[in-house]
């Protein structure tokens, strides 16, 4: 697989009026209400191995070290000492199926605006954010940097991915693979995609998760959930471009639609709980801020 680093351009104004929007709107809110504290979102990023200690209730279970606990016959866990310095990914799901939005946004957008603000948090407070590009194929990698300018330039960069009306079904573990040939030192790793995949990414997720710090960010609209009841219309698979007509009058296709979505809902959240990681639900009719809020919420909770 051949994986370019190109150079990166100068920034657009769009890029930096995006910026400034995500600090007014975003940035200084979360700062408000989560008090300058992020570690609800970002821990678990040590990447320095420090000591072993018996396994105690709550510890996070993909931290034992399975051939200590094999000798002693008891279980142990790694213990490690966290570095000052994060280093994060964005591994991004760019394919066509994220080009989908119905009332308020498309997953795309909702997408720019996640990746500009958490690397923004981030390099603010000195660490360095990458990213890989997914859409259908690998598109570009852009290494690990730190500052303002870097954001902005990732940012640009989302802005002039080409959107690709047809593409091969997405396989994520294509982006998944890219992540564990790529990232070499431990890393916080954000995977930001609707996972509307090819199967068999699952694996990869847990073997990437036992490398490194991986959050899931899932995309979603509503309408991809529950269709309302609008007549006779063609709906049409972005990925593979076929179609098909359907009569959103009759009840019983709107009951099954639903439950399709409801089986796919409860399969992924088995898949990122077998592969240990925590998930970001974003929708298209939710605000960033109060998703991510209710996110460190949900990470604090479960670190008590």
């Amino acid at each position: 697989m051949s994986i370019s680093t190109p150079a990166l351009p100068e920034v657009t104004p769009t890029a930096e009026r995006i910026l400034q929007r995500i600090d007014w709107q975003v940035v200084r809110r979360l700062d408000g209400l989560l008090q300058g504290d992020y570690r609800s979102l970002f821990y678990g990023y040590g990447v320095d191995f420090a000591d072993l200690r018996e396994y105690q209730p709550e510890d996070d279970i993909r931290y034992i070290d399975w051939n200590v606990t094999a000798r002693m016959d008891t279980p142990y866990i790694r213990q490690y000492t966290e570095d000052r310095e994060i280093t994060a990914w964005f591994l991004l799901d760019l394919s066509p199926s994220v080009d989908f939005g119905t009332l308020r946004t498309q997953k795309r957008n909702q997408l720019v605006d996640f990746v500009a603000s958490t690397a923004r948090l981030l390099t603010r407070h000195g660490n360095r954010v990458g990213s890989i590009f997914y859409s259908g194929n690998i598109d570009r990698v852009l290494p690990a940097r730190g500052g303002r300018l870097h954001v902005l330039r990732l940012i640009h960069e989302l802005l002039q991915q080409p959107r690709q009306t047809r593409a091969p079904f997405t396989d994520l573990g294509a982006l998944l693979h890219a992540g564990l040939a790529t990232i070499k030192r431990r890393s916080l790793i954000f995977v930001v995609s609707d996972f509307i995949s090819a199967p068999g990414w699952e694996r990869r997720l847990s073997l990437l998760n036992r490398r490194h710090e991986v959050l899931a960010v899932r995309l979603w609209d509503p309408r991809e959930v529950e269709l309302p009841d609008v007549g006779p219309l063609w709906l049409e698979d972005a990925e593979t471009g076929e179609q098909l007509y359907v009569d959103t009058h009759d009840r019983a296709f709107r009951r099954r639609y639903a439950e399709a979505a409801q089986q796919r809902e409860t399969a992924l959240n088995e898949a990122f709980k077998r592969a240990g990681v925590d998930a970001l639900t974003l929708s298209t009719e939710e605000d960033l801020v109060r998703a991510i809020v209710r996110f460190a919420s949900l990470r604090e909770n479960r670190r008590r």
